[in-house]
């Protein structure tokens, strides 16, 4: 069991990093490689320290769903973080660009959001079906995540990824949402083109099968710990396809069927 101290070491030097935009050394050494609770014990200390700072948390994403994205991680099974209410860049999908000031290793990829119509709270986790978790989303959009790692050369282990907020940076989603009735997630084809050339393509199944299974995943998780997802919240479910660096000037377009094309420019 990591001790109380290392968990907060961990924390300083993540937060460090993020301050900086100079990457650290991965926690590893302090939480270990298996310790999952105290991964998400260093998760809770820097989302607890951006509250206070003044975000609120606005919702989750789900991470390394995609086999794609597993192995650029070198991990093999999916993780969680808090989306911030400092993390929303969605202005950049009306054209204003997307500054790159907190940024520190990026990488972006595209995925399908949900917005939450109800709380997904119930008494026992064996209530969580695809049924209630399909039931409570009002609707699904377009999405780009700005992944990002405080350790450098993303090198790090499922650990590192879960105690670094799942690798989040920041997020931009569509303004036009589709209700479940008009838009079936597992079924949708991505496009993600860097000034015009493809750089990742996937689909809806790649995302555990079903984006919708991702959720009810997440929905299950986020029982457990005892902090259950919310009416309101976003949800960004996870990859269809590898996440690919970009850099300042470039003009990202996530091409989603079913959904208008989500474009934005970056600058630093």
């Amino acid at each position: 069991m990591t001790p109380p101290d290392a968990v907060a070491a961990a924390v300083d030097r993540l937060a460090s990093a993020q301050a900086t935009r100079v990457p650290c050394a991965a926690v590893r050494d302090l939480i270990g490689t298996d310790d999952l609770p105290a991964a998400y014990a260093v998760q809770q200390g820097l989302v607890q320290a951006r509250i206070a700072g003044g975000a609120r948390v606005v919702g989750r994403k789900i991470g390394a769903t995609s086999e794609a994205v597993q192995r650029q991680l070198g991990v093999d099974q999916p993780d969680f973080g808090y989306l911030l209410s400092d993390m929303d860049v969605s202005d950049g999908a009306a054209g204003a660009p997307v500054s790159m000031r907190t940024l520190v290793q990026p990488r972006v990829e595209a995925e399908v959001a949900f917005r939450l119509g109800a709380d997904l709270a119930p008494a026992s986790e064996d209530e969580i079906t695809l049924e209630l978790v399909r039931a409570a989303v009002d609707v699904a959009l377009p999405a780009l995540e700005i992944v990002d790692s405080r350790i450098e050369g993303w090198d790090i282990t499922f650990t590192d990824t879960v105690a670094d907020n799942a690798s989040s940076g920041l997020f931009v989603v569509g303004r036009d949402g589709l209700p479940l009735s008009g838009i079936e997630p597992r079924d949708v084809v991505m496009s993600l083109t860097i000034n015009g050339e493809e750089r990742s393509a996937g689909t809806g199944a790649a995302c555990l099968g079903d984006p919708l299974e991702a959720l009810r995943w997440l929905a299950v998780q986020a029982h457990r710990f005892g902090d259950p997802l919310r009416a309101g919240h976003l949800i960004l479910s996870g990859a269809l396809g590898p996440f690919v660096p970009f850099a300042a000037g470039d003009r990202v377009t996530a091409s989603i069927s079913g959904f208008a094309p989500l474009t934005v420019t970056f600058e630093e």
